[in-house]
């Protein structure tokens, strides 16, 4: 596992989204994660709502079964997949700003609790299905996220985590100089292998059933985001103020070093499929 030198919680996880948060909106937009190439030629929406899609193709949702979004940021994805599948999404965010943007934008069926996972208070065996996207990362209690999503699944309930994962058996180099910034700079308490997370995985008591590496597929989500972020540093004060002066300002430097991690395989995207018996 890589962990930073200086400790992440779940405080310092809210308070960088909650300060970041005009930069995330028009940087990434609502859904907050990466997007998903398959041609090449999908438009950045089109690609971060083909993320969401893979994620349904693997839980193979049903209409009327409920459903846990764990770190569902603005609320996007449970809107998405609460309208197209007719499910019921009950959302978890550590953000005071996502959460209000969740409050303002309603979907019916649709259910967002500004609140830790780890101490999330749904009753036992309570949802058919549950997804993590990008959120696994920010837990300061790897092991425990796995054992909530085990413990609120009913028997035979799905989970996917979608994940930056750091490469196995990576280089010093790459860990000092890509990995251990990363975690430090986006406020990631620790960054497990394919290997640790499928470990936590089991020993929650979950199968696994895939896993894939989407890294190529998703690389170029940093690529449009520096693009898009140095267009809105020129064209709007509010998203330089926070550039230069906010206490987070230090994810700014992030990006150039995940496009780095992607190129030489030092970070990778993991789709994990799990499922709980019957």
């Amino acid at each position: 596992m890589i962990v930073p030198n200086i400790s992440q919680n779940a405080v310092a996880v809210a308070d960088h989204y909650d300060e970041l948060d005009p930069i995330y909106r028009r940087v990434w937009g609502e859904h907050v994660h990466h997007g998903l190439w398959t041609t090449g030629r999908e438009t950045p929406a089109e690609a971060v709502e083909a993320l969401v899609d893979t994620v349904d193709d693997r839980l193979r949702l049903m209409p009327g079964e409920a459903c846990v979004d764990i770190g569902c940021g603005y609320g996007s994805t449970a809107r998405q997949l609460a309208l197209t599948r007719g499910v019921s999404v009950t959302g978890f965010t550590l953000s005071a700003e996502q959460a209000r943007y969740a409050a303002a934008h309603p979907a019916p069926g649709v259910d967002i609790h500004l609140r830790d996972w780890l101490v999330n208070g749904l009753p036992d065996a309570s949802a058919s299905a549950a997804w993590a996207i990008e959120s696994s990362e920010h837990m300061v209690d790897k092991p425990r996220f796995f054992a909530e999503a085990h413990r609120v699944l009913a028997p035979g309930g799905r989970f996917v985590v979608c994940a930056w994962l750091a490469e196995t058996d990576a280089s010093g180099w790459k860990v000092r100089h890509l990995l251990e910034p990363i975690c430090r700079e986006g406020r990631l308490p620790s960054m497990g292998t394919r290997e640790e997370y499928e470990a936590m995985a089991r020993a929650a008591g979950f199968t696994v059933n895939g896993y894939e590496d989407v890294s190529h597929r998703v690389a170029r989500t940093w690529t449009i985001c520096a693009r898009l972020l140095v267009k809105a540093l020129l064209a709007d004060r509010q998203t330089r103020r926070l550039a230069l002066g906010a206490r987070n300002r230090i994810f700014v430097l992030s990006i150039p070093r995940l496009i780095l991690a992607y190129r030489t395989g030092a970070m990778r995207y993991g789709i994990l499929t799990l499922s709980k018996a019957q």
